[in-house]
């Protein structure tokens, strides 16, 4: 008999080949986010800065994601949003020239599920698929083409270590640049709930333990960027050099406060993969 492919394979996979081949937080709320001040402790400050963020209400949102392995090398760019009080972000994701899959990714994003519609994953057009990250090896830190807002800020909970590498001006605003590293685990325990269902898959599968990080800070001590680098085998078990891929994941947040249009799909618009009839 003839073993039918997943929803999570057709949906999924095809992005991880896409970068093979061309290479959530807790609930926020807007009440007194105007008193947060950055704090003095680098360490303190990382670590504050998902919750702080969270308390702006929403945020507009770019994101990129850099996949190597080998002399293979793919780039995903993304824009969208995250609304922290109704904990729900929207993404559209550009696949990269020469990748396996193609045209946009759109994902829509709520504590421990994630939406996808890919014109090149073999699902109806207009239709999407429903996952729950813990079906995803990575936890859909990096799988859909993106590290959505909420999983990239609160791995910063995690932070194990933090410098205060200097002060830098962006867009006329005046940022803390901090470098350290962070543990998935650790974040995950301190995220807590349905959040914490992806940054606690990704710390099991994930083989860079200590997270490389760094992170930009306003006086506020809102998250303004923050870059990530995570590895894991291309190969599953391989430990050898050429089977390892090394991911670098950056989101950028701006526009705190102003509305974000994200809403989960109806019913009607979910695509189910139906098994297929056995062989005869």
């Amino acid at each position: 008999m003839k073993k039918p492919k997943t929803v999570r394979t057709a949906a999924v996979t095809a992005v991880l080949a896409a970068a093979l081949s061309a290479c959530s937080s807790g609930g926020g709320q807007t009440q007194n986010a105007s008193a947060d001040q950055l704090a003095a402790d680098p360490l303190t400050a990382v670590r504050a800065a998902a919750d702080i963020t969270g308390r702006t209400g929403s945020a507009r949102t770019t994101t990129q994601l850099t996949t190597e392995s080998g002399s293979k090398k793919a780039v995903f760019n993304g824009t969208g949003g995250y609304d922290y009080v109704k904990r729900i972000g929207r993404l559209e994701i550009d696949v990269p020239a020469g990748a396996a899959t193609t045209g946009t990714i759109k994902e829509v994003v709520l504590p421990g599920t994630v939406y996808l519609q890919n014109t090149g994953a073999k699902i109806p057009a207009g239709k999407w698929v429903r996952l729950d990250v813990r079906q995803l090896p990575d936890g859909n830190l990096v799988s859909s083409g993106a590290t959505d807002p909420a999983s990239a800020a609160g791995a910063l909970r995690g932070a194990d270590s933090a410098d205060l590498v200097g002060t830098e001006t962006v867009d006329g605003v005046e940022l803390k640049h901090y470098k350290g590293t962070l543990d998935l685990a650790k974040a995950a325990e301190a995220t807590g709930g349905r959040g914490a269902d992806g940054l606690r898959m990704a710390a099991q599968t994930f083989t860079h333990k200590q997270v490389p990080y760094e992170a930009w800070l306003d006086a506020q001590g809102r998250l303004r960027k923050v870059v990530e680098t995570f590895g894991f085998a291309g190969v599953a078990g391989s430990k050898e050099a050429k089977d390892q891929v090394t991911v670098v994941s950056t989101t950028s947040l701006a526009d705190f406060g102003k509305p974000v249009e994200a809403a989960e799909p109806a019913a009607s618009e979910i695509y189910s993969m139906k098994a297929s009839a056995p062989a005869k």
